[in-house]
Parts: C-alpha cells; structure tokens; sequence
C-alpha cells in the first residue's frame, strides 16, 4: 500500500511550512500534490478520528527529526553507506547534507519507485549523493538484488526501517532483522520505528477498510533492545514522548502505558 508513503509525504509538507519546523523537506508537497493530497482535505467530522489523525501526523513528524538525526550520526563516524528499506516517499537522498562517498540505496516494490521518478524529473531534483533504487518486495530476495546494485557487507552500513515494521507480521519482522544482520559489518547502524501493541489495537479497531491503521500488525517485542541483542546489536530505545520533548515539542497529554517501551530505535553492529 504506497499510497501511504504519499500520505506521509503530505505530513512532511505540512511540516516543512511550520516557523519552526524540525526539518525542511522542498520535495514534500510535490509528492503529496502528485498523489492527490494537497492542498490538505478537510478535517473528517468525527472528532476521535480527528485526534487519531493528528496523533500519527505528530509521531511522523518527530520519528523523521529521529532519524534525520540518526543519519547525521553515522556519516559523522565515517559510514558512507546507507540503506533505506521500503523507501516511499523519502527524500533524504535530496534534502540532506552527504559527505562525499555516500551511497544511498532506495528498496521498494517498482510501482512507488516509477511514481517517485516521475515526480523528481518534473521537479528536476539534484540528489546530493549517489542515489540507487533496488526495485524489489521485501518479500522476496531483496538482500539478493541490493547486491547486484552494488552494495558491500564488507564495510559499515545505516540502515533505515522508518514506518515499516509494523505492516509486517512478527516472523517478517525476524526474517528482515536476519538479513539485515547478515549484510552488516561491525559498526554499522540502524534507526528502526516500532508501534506499540496499544496504539495498534486501538487505531486497528477504528480504522476504516483499506486505511493505513487496518494494515498494522506488528507490535514491538515487550524487550526490544533485548530482541537486537540477539541479533547481534547494542540498542537503545526512546519513546515518542521522549524525543518530543527533546526537540521543543513537548506532549501535553498524560504518559500512557502503551507509550513504554520506546518505538524508536537506534543501534550500533557490534
């Protein structure tokens, strides 16, 4: 369902217009606009609906400023080769900073990919660093067709799963973390973005057909940096509420207990 990436494409946009926006992203908007998402639709009238629809816009907001952040890191510490896995709409690729040497890699299915395309030629976007696409289901023999575009397991890599996991059922989730493992060398990274079992059976239960909250399935474990360990990585995990308050936008709303533990994840390949 890459009509989702759009959606998120559109938050990014509304983002992007704040003052104080926590990150600028110029491609937004021409994405959204391509998928029939701008100018913004009017708030629906159910006002639960409406709370939940702000609530994912907000933790979209915050986890791209986590990663954007993550990223940064790992190019400071000498890592010049990045993967982000179920691309969609990212435009990392072309609003952000690379030192020289980067290699970016896109995977997603050939459909997102062609959309994504067609709007970068209208816009004439100039990637900053050396951008490659892996047209491929993470269903299939993705870590096979990375390969052949040219990615080494020999040196570091940052490795990006942003609003991904949770559309994938738990043995999905354990067979990605397997093959992303195996094509890490000591001192690679990877950001991932985890949805609690909470949020997931409460947006699951009001979702409408067809939504992207009536695709969601996989909560994080109840130990999730205890579940990398035994994939061979040190993690650390912060919640929304964590990081929200760390970048000015701090939640007003009492913590809840599906908030613990955190859905947002940074590691490091031992």
């Amino acid at each position: 369902m890459w009509a989702t990436a759009v959606g998120v494409a559109r938050v990014r946009a509304l983002e992007t217009g704040r003052e104080n926006a926590l990150f600028r992203d110029p491609l937004a908007r021409a994405f959204a606009a391509a998928g029939g998402l701008w100018p913004s639709s009017p708030p629906p009238g159910d006002e639960a609906a409406r709370r939940r629809r702000l609530a994912v816009s907000f933790s979209i907001v915050i986890r791209t400023k986590f990663l954007d952040d993550l990223l940064r890191q790992a190019s400071a510490s000498g890592i010049r080769q990045v993967v982000s896995l179920g691309a969609g709409m990212d435009s990392r690729a072309f609003r952000m900073d690379w030192p020289e040497g980067t290699r970016l890699f896109e995977v997603d299915t050939a459909a997102p990919l062609r959309f994504k395309a067609s709007v970068l030629c209208q816009e004439r976007a100039v990637a900053r660093c050396e951008r490659i696409t892996v047209a491929v289901d993470l269903r299939e023999d993705w870590p096979g067709a990375l390969a052949a575009a040219g990615h080494d397991p020999a040196v570091p890599t940052v490795w990006i799963a942003e609003g991904l996991l949770i559309y994938l059922p738990e043995d999905a989730v354990e067979l990605l973390l397997a093959r992303i493992g195996a094509r890490s060398a000591a001192g690679s990274r990877m950001g991932l973005t985890l949805g609690s079992r909470g949020v997931i059976e409460r947006f699951g239960a009001e979702a409408a057909p067809g939504s992207a909250a009536s695709l969601w399935v996989s909560g994080m474990p109840d130990d999730p940096v205890g579940r990398l360990a035994g994939h061979g990585w040190k993690a650390d995990s912060h919640t929304l509420r964590e990081r929200a308050a760390a970048y000015g936008r701090p939640i007003s709303t009492p913590p809840q207990r599906e908030e613990r533990p955190g859905g947002l994840i940074s590691a490091v390949r031992r």
